[in-house]
């Protein structure tokens, strides 16, 4: 069945599923297909919203997935009843297990040296006969062409056919963007599920995440690194969704 989308502030986002998104990634995982999945939280959008080079990255995204609350709330608002979360830390195990059962080798990239050894760790124990094909944590500093070069090149040479990206968001959208058709594998931009599998950072209780205030559990537990983020983008974010909704006459 075709994808239902619609425009979030302009923004596009798929109305997919946890299902039907692991079916399509494993579809592309099998055909050795260059993709990329960017799982958007109110955040991307404003992020997309206030520039245009990063509105790009999420417009070429092969799949845009509803990763947070409110943006499942506006598109059942605009029309898909369905509508569901599909949220990185989630979509992360589910492919996991599904790339065990096949045998598709799966790569990492992303996070500090200590959580990616134990989220591999992890992983295998969970999921037994998962090929971890690849796994690097590369610095916080922007990569040089060459190391961006290397860093291409080791991933396909390993094989890789899903690759997790986590490298947070705006960043993590952009590396893969420039990935794109250079790595013959789905890139899945999953943000803190690396965090979160490995036990690095405590994850929001289910009542919050399906609540829609996974936020400000987020922002208690990490004041300083997201306070911008949640306190400047949610409000706006809350306004222009409304403007959006009065234009459509759906309130």
């Amino acid at each position: 069945m075709p994808v239902e989308s619609r425009r979030l502030l302009g923004v596009r986002v798929d109305a997919t599923n946890y299902r039907d998104a692991t079916l399509q990634i494993l579809e592309w995982a099998r055909q050795a297909r260059s993709r990329y999945v960017c799982l958007a939280a109110v955040n991307n959008i404003m992020e997309a919203r206030d520039s245009a080079d990063y509105r790009a990255v999420m417009e070429q995204a092969d799949l845009v997935t509803s990763d947070g609350m409110p943006l499942v709330w506006l598109l059942r608002r605009l029309g898909v009843r369905r509508a569901t979360r599909v949220y990185g830390p989630d979509l992360m195990p589910a492919l996991l297990a599904a790339a065990s059962a096949e045998g598709i080798p799966v790569g990492f990239y992303g996070g500090s040296p200590e959580v990616l050894e134990r989220l591999i760790g992890l992983a295998k124990r969970q999921f037994p006969g998962l090929r971890v094909a690849y796994a690097e944590s590369p610095p916080f500093r922007q990569l040089t062409a060459a190391e961006d070069e290397r860093t291409a090149r080791a991933i396909e040479q390993a094989g890789v056919r899903i690759l997790f990206v986590g490298l947070g968001s705006p960043k993590q959208d952009r590396w893969m963007h420039t990935q794109h058709g250079r790595i013959g594998a789905v890139m899945l931009g999953v943000g803190a599920a690396f965090d979160f599998f490995a036990g690095a950072k405590p994850q929001a209780p289910v009542w919050m995440r399906r609540s829609g205030l996974e936020w400000a559990f987020r922002l208690a537990t990490e004041p300083k690194r997201l306070w911008r983020r949640y306190l400047k983008q949610n409000p706006r974010f809350l306004m222009l969704a409304l403007a959006q909704l009065v234009r459509a006459r759906t309130i």
